[in-house]
């Protein structure tokens, strides 16, 4: 008699065991919209094709933002790194921090600290990651458009899911995110 926890015997070094390998797993089937790139757009013109260009024309809970400035608006990453994970965006559709004004890099940074104050408020944010992925090579996923992210960080928030298994588990939806966010911006 066999024991249904041992592995059966294979003649095939190569076949898939029929016993589960023990392991749990968290499946997030939306991310591949953003491996495949799906999600990215097909040209670097602006217009309907850029995601940064096209979400000030939608009304701010369609498109994640969170709130509006003058040169500058901060919405939530599609693809959040974490909860809150937000972007400071252009209207305008340059490439790259030089080529930005001195108006809007100074909105930029100016939007950056106030959507740190608001992450610590809001969500108890304990430190940031902030960064501007220049150029594809550089890794941007929308390179034709540049933009900050804003990233909060909390103790203890990294684990072995991103790096084993190359996965992020978020607790909130993006919508009820939004929400919370743009409440404490006005507060």
């Amino acid at each position: 008699m066999s024991n249904a926890s041992e592995e059966p015997e294979r003649t095939d070094p190569g076949a898939v065991p029929a016993v589960p390998d023990a392991y749990q797993r968290l499946w997030t089937p939306h991310r591949m919209a953003y491996i495949d790139g799906e999600a990215k757009p097909r040209s670097d013109e602006a217009g309907a094709d850029c995601p940064f260009c096209r979400a000030p024309g939608q009304p701010d809970e369609d498109s994640l933002i969170v709130t509006r400035s003058e040169q500058c608006y901060v919405v939530l990453n599609l693809f959040p790194y974490n909860p809150g994970h937000l972007l400071i965006c252009p209207y305008r559709h340059v490439p790259d921090l030089t080529d930005l004004t001195t108006a809007e890099r100074h909105e930029m940074v100016d939007l950056t600290a106030r959507a740190m104050q608001v992450l610590r408020r809001a969500k108890g944010a304990h430190g940031f990651n902030l960064g501007m992925n220049a150029g594809h090579s550089a890794g941007a996923g929308v390179a034709a458009h540049a933009h900050q992210h804003v990233v909060p960080r909390w103790e203890g928030d990294s684990n072995f899911l991103p790096i084993v298994g190359r996965t992020k588990a978020l607790p909130e939806l993006l919508a009820d995110t939004r929400s919370a966010l743009a409440d404490a911006w006005t507060d």
